[in-house]
């Protein structure tokens, strides 16, 4: 049985000359045989035997429809229904061969159960029995949890800087210190990594110091970025780190064409980008993961799915199944990872990278986590979500505590240490704070350089009239800026 299909209106109007109408041809794309006893018994029309054989009505017009990307393609199965043989025949659609049916049936707006967790360790540190996982050694271990331990410190002195009023702004990473620390741990240095504004943990792994860390949030004059940006908008190309930007998602397209100059290349590495729930409600989101599927680039989608865009909870923002449902739609393939988990993370990651970079591919990873803190110091979340819930994912589902307790269960930690790692890091970095905000802070002549070469015109003259306004009202410029 043989399928014509008309795949332009030159076609059309060749047929309209012929046949007046294509009324019906159009009703469908695929010749439908009648009831062998209907076909019998009732006459055929001149227009019925052209679509049932146009290369004999037409002569050599017919040829027009043998398209090879619409040709139809017979199923292995023979069944002697003709309605059968009709639900058995696939067509070459541009993108695929498609089965055809006889049923209107529409796709479900969500599956009847959720996409499953994958999980290692439950929240008392024990392993689950018969889970697979990449081994961690001990030395291993023992460094992702100091700097877990470091990462949570730090955030606890920073947002309390900010309170005294020594430095503008800050955001924490509470509750969602294993999605930094252990995705760092299972990727490697020459990975380009494109985070939001929650992953200070891998740039920390990377080799980035404390007092990195506290000369960017005060903004002096050892700040690599000279002061440009707001605090926690943190940067290292040393690092293979690209500069945090405030606007929501728009690292996702970026680190989509960052990994194909990677592919081109032929570079034994990966992107990584990271980002919240809430940007996937942004287009660059649904653009980034289209354009990496297309281009089969290797970039790791990394979404932190805390349950909070600050006030918008996820089930304010879609209706489908998380995110992780949405990788499959764009082609990407997809893991849903227990956030909280250290050793979920760190093997899903490993084995992700080595996809992403054989296979020449994208991959998203949804880590369901929790946001314990405030999403910044600009914010209330009591305002918007109970305290009791925000207590019972602090003390019960903490991702530090869990994997502390999985390293003590090895053998390999005690209550000993535990005190002296945290007395030790918080002498360290309120230090290091000391002595970041007694650091001169950037000429204010940094403001206009690093863009070009030469500066234009138009920076010169409001390099001129900052100078001018800074004489005039000395009293509203701050003093501690070298002019």
């Amino acid at each position: 049985m043989a399928v014509w299909l008309s795949r332009s209106g030159n076609v059309a109007r060749h047929l309209n000359g012929k046949m007046g109408s294509l009324g019906i041809l159009n009703r469908s794309l695929l010749s439908h045989p009648e009831p062998t006893h209907q076909r019998n018994s009732l006459p055929t029309s001149p227009i019925e035997q052209s679509y049932r054989n146009p290369a004999a009505f037409l002569g050599n017009s017919g040829t027009l429809f043998a398209v090879r990307h619409f040709e139809s393609i017979q199923a292995e199965t023979h069944h002697d229904s003709r309605y059968d043989e009709h639900e058995n025949q696939l067509l070459d659609f541009p993108g695929g061969k498609v089965k055809f049916t006889s049923d209107m049936i529409f796709i479900s707006e969500s599956p009847d159960k959720r996409i499953k967790c994958y999980r290692v360790l439950d929240d008392n540190g024990r392993q689950i029995p018969g889970s697979s996982f990449q081994p961690l050694s001990k030395e291993l271990s023992l460094r992702i949890y100091n700097d877990m331990v470091t990462l949570q410190t730090m955030d606890t002195i920073f947002y309390e800087a900010q309170r005294q009023g020594r430095i503008s702004f800050y955001l924490t990473s509470n509750g969602e210190e294993a999605i930094n620390i252990a995705s760092a741990a299972a990727l490697a240095i020459d990975d380009i990594v494109l985070p939001q504004y929650r992953e200070p943990g891998v740039l920390l792994w990377r080799g980035f110091t404390l007092k990195e860390f506290a000369d960017q949030c005060f903004g002096n004059k050892g700040d690599c970025g000279k002061g440009r940006q707001m605090p926690i908008h943190y940067g290292s190309r040393k690092h293979n780190y690209f500069t945090v930007s405030s606007p929501i998602a728009t690292q996702l397209p970026q680190a989509v064409g960052a990994a194909y100059s990677l592919k081109m290349d032929k570079k034994d590495a990966c992107v990584v980008t990271y980002f919240g729930d809430g940007a996937t409600s942004e287009g660059d989101f649904h653009a980034a993961l289209n354009f990496a599927a297309v281009m089969e680039a290797p970039v790791i989608f990394i979404c932190r799915n805390n349950g909070w865009a600050i006030s918008t909870s996820t089930s304010e923002q879609f209706r489908s199944d998380g995110v992780v449902v949405r990788g499959q739609a764009y082609g990407v393939r997809s893991i849903r990872v227990d956030g909280n988990d250290v050793i979920a993370v760190y093997s899903a990651v490993q084995r992700a990278r080595e996809m992403a970079i054989s296979e020449h591919r994208p991959i998203l990873i949804e880590a369901l986590t929790y946001r314990v803190g405030h999403h910044s110091t600009s914010d209330d979340s009591t305002k918007y979500r109970a305290v009791d819930e925000i207590e019972h994912w602090r003390s019960a589902r903490d991702p530090v505590t869990r994997f502390g307790k999985w390293i003590e269960l090895n053998g390999w930690w005690s209550n000993e240490n535990e005190s002296e790692l945290r007395r030790n890091m918080r002498k360290k970095i309120l230090h290091a704070i000391q002595v970041a905000e007694k650091v001169e802070k950037p000429l204010l002549a940094d403001l206009f350089t690093d863009v070009y070469d030469h500066p234009p015109s138009n920076l010169l003259e409001q390099e001129r009239l900052l100078r001018e306004t800074i004489k005039r009202h000395p009293q509203d410029y701050p003093p501690d800026v070298p002019v």
